[in-house]
């Protein structure tokens, strides 16, 4: 039973279930790792710009809180009296209301008044100036931005703050080698404002926050942007703020479930951002868990990059939901798989019932029975068969008289056709001569002179009209093969370079050149010159036609062996132009009578056809390629041998 038919079917059935199925899955699941990882890039880019504008909001923050200071009297009072102890309770306020880290006060020749995290009395020993007053001092107006300051800076501001700069550098797979094991300066979020009056300095106002190990930032960024959520106990999506490569403010945390501040990104990270200058968007693995991570470089005040913020969402949420969606997909296919071996068996069985009838019944006619019971006849394929079947039981008489009879048809469609070829002859001959007479009143009438403007165009489309139905006439006399060969001996250098001269002008309207590449010692060929030369005439005609204002015409001579009649030598003239092509689904027809690809009243459709009989008449052949938008190339081969004169004649 495993080799019958029915057998080999349903395991077609399963068989291309089987291939359909694993290549649904192979590529649904390829189209939805992409789809979800492009989704989840998409995300983490739009969470980045968010960060990003946290953390330039931040430093606004800064600036504003300085600048709204600079606008009170008493402030500005207190400045121009260098009231240190008053400007230190005035700007510890601020930096309270602000959370600044450090703030100060400096004079208009670059002093400092008081900051908040020393004693403004204290004058035991001179105190550095924070760079940041004495850089708003020298340009021209307000400096906020980021800015990395050392660690003697830090200590002058606070201590403190000099303490939270030190961050030792922790082993970082990937990351990139760095000799030193401590960072000790810090990265400050921090504006400095000239207070002025009447156009002078008469100080300076400065504060900043401090980055390192600060929480504000990028738990606004997770709270933010991410709504807190949630997944397995894990924070959805993180921040981060490196100095350098160096995280120093984060959320990402370490498997003791402590912030990684410390840990450093990795080598080709720190090469795309830091180095290069640009984002990084990618799947990673971020300290204990992979991440669908972005990275944007931080510029100082002065412009150079100094550190990097990123943002990342964690990758498990997308890989859940992707599984949970190939889940369903490889239930339905499955399903499917199920649903269409079963149709495999049902149709098996509707297919293969005729076929155990027709065997049946062929036992019976092997036994004498020629009228055998087949059962009911199917509307489909296995009709077919069972009509073809019955056609087989007719008797050798009963086939001989169908061949009678379609031998007698395809005499009759040979009668037709040659009717079709008298009738046009006839019907060209009848038409030609009363054309003639109209076109010829039409001209005289057209040298009168008493004729309006109205009448003279009406004429003149008469005219027209009139010598495009007597080329038609003229192309359906060649097509019918009316007109006999006019053989003489001619040169075909010479004649071509007739042609040549006579299309020139016709080529230098459209832009198009023409030349001639004429091969030596042809031999004199027996041929009608002025059928030749139409044919010619012809050939350049469609390739102007087929090029716009300028392009090249390319006439050859040669000698050739014949292509279908093996050693019969001949001559080749090839036309080669430069325009549009034809499509290869055109070249087949491009031959067969009322066939053009020109506008309506451009062309009739017989050039190419009467062209081809020419040269088949003088027992010749053309060849053509072509390809689109390179241009064609028309090649007529011509026997040497002087032909008898028989012409092929339809009528005949």
């Amino acid at each position: 039973m495993f080799y019958s038919t029915r057998s080999k079917l349903i395991a077609s059935f399963l068989g291309v279930s089987l291939l359909v199925g694993g290549v649904s899955l192979f590529i649904g699941g390829q189209l939805l790792y992409k789809a979800v990882l492009s989704e989840a890039t998409n995300r983490v880019r739009l969470d980045l710009n968010a960060a990003s504008e946290i953390y330039q909001n931040r430093i606004e923050n800064v600036k504003t809180a300085l600048s709204i200071t600079t606008l009170g009297l008493g402030f500005r009072s207190k400045l121009k009296r260098q009231d240190s102890q008053e400007l230190f309770n005035r700007i510890r306020r601020v930096a309270l209301h602000a959370n600044l880290d450090f703030a100060g006060v400096t004079t208009s020749d670059d002093k400092l008044l008081c900051r908040i995290g020393a004693n403004p009395l204290s004058h035991d020993a001179p105190q550095p100036v924070n760079p940041l007053a004495s850089l708003a001092l020298e340009g021209p107006g307000i400096v906020a931005g980021t800015m990395i300051l050392s660690t003697e800076m830090l200590a002058a501001e606070d201590p403190e703050l000099a303490y939270r700069a030190r961050i030792r550098l922790l082993a970082t797979p990937r990351a990139a080698p760095r000799a030193e094991k401590m960072e000790t300066s810090g990265m400050a979020l921090c504006a400095a404002i000239p207070v002025l009056e009447e156009g002078k300095i008469l100080g300076i106002i400065y504060g900043g926050v401090l980055l390192n190990r600060s929480k504000d930032i990028v738990d606004t960024v997770r709270d933010t942007v991410f709504q807190q959520e949630i997944y397995k106990g894990h924070s959805i999506g993180t921040a981060t703020i490196f100095q350098n490569d160096l995280r120093i403010s984060t959320n990402v945390l370490t498997p003791d479930g402590k912030r990684a501040i410390g840990t450093r990104v990795s080598k080709e990270v720190k090469e795309r951002v830091l180095d290069k200058g640009e984002r990084w968007t990618d799947r990673a693995f971020v300290v204990s868990d992979w991440y669908i991570t972005a990275y944007e470089p931080i510029e100082d005040i002065f412009g150079e990059r100094v550190g990097m913020l990123y943002v990342g969402v964690l990758e498990a949420t997308y890989a859940d939901m992707r599984r949970k969606a190939l889940t369903i997909l490889v239930l339905i296919t499955l399903a499917g798989m199920a649903l269409a071996i079963g149709l495999g068996y049902v149709l098996a069985h509707k297919i293969m019932s005729p076929v155990h009838r027709l065997i049946r019944a062929s036992q019976q006619v092997s036994e004498g029975n020629l009228s055998p019971e087949i059962g009911p006849q199917s509307k489909d394929e296995i009709g077919v068969l069972q009509n073809t079947f019955k056609d087989m039981l007719v008797s050798l008489e009963e086939r001989d008289r169908h061949r009678r009879a379609e031998a007698e048809n395809r005499l009759l469609q040979s009668e037709k056709q040659a009717s079709i070829g008298r009738l046009a002859a006839g019907v060209a001959h009848e038409i030609n001569n009363p054309l003639t007479g109209v076109l010829t009143f039409t001209r005289i009438l057209l040298r009168s002179k008493d004729i309006g403007d109205k009448n003279l165009s009406h004429l003149q489309k008469i005219a027209e009209s009139t010598v495009r139905v007597k080329n038609i006439v003229k192309g359906l006399l060649d097509f019918s093969r009316q007109t006999d060969l006019d053989r003489e001996p001619t040169e075909i250098n010479r004649l071509i370079r007739a042609v040549i001269s006579a299309m020139e002008n016709q080529a230098l309207i459209k832009g198009v050149s023409i030349q001639f590449n004429s091969g030596e010692d042809l031999p004199m060929l027996t041929l009608d010159r002025n059928q030749l030369q139409s044919v010619l005439v012809n050939l350049i005609i469609n390739a102007l036609d087929a090029m716009e204002h300028g392009g090249n015409i390319m006439i050859s001579t040669g000698i050739s062996l014949s292509a279908s009649d093996t050693g019969k030598k001949g001559v080749e003239i090839a036309v080669t132009d430069t325009g549009c092509g034809i499509s290869p689904e055109d070249l087949d027809k491009l031959f067969e009578p009322f066939f053009t690809t020109k506008e309506v009243g451009k062309g009739t459709g017989l050039g190419l056809a009467v062209s081809y009989g020419i040269v088949q008449r003088h027992g010749g052949t053309v060849r053509v390629q072509s390809e689109v938008g390179r241009g064609s190339t028309f090649t007529i081969w011509l026997p040497v041998e002087e032909q008898s004169g028989k012409d092929e004649d339809i009528g005949s």
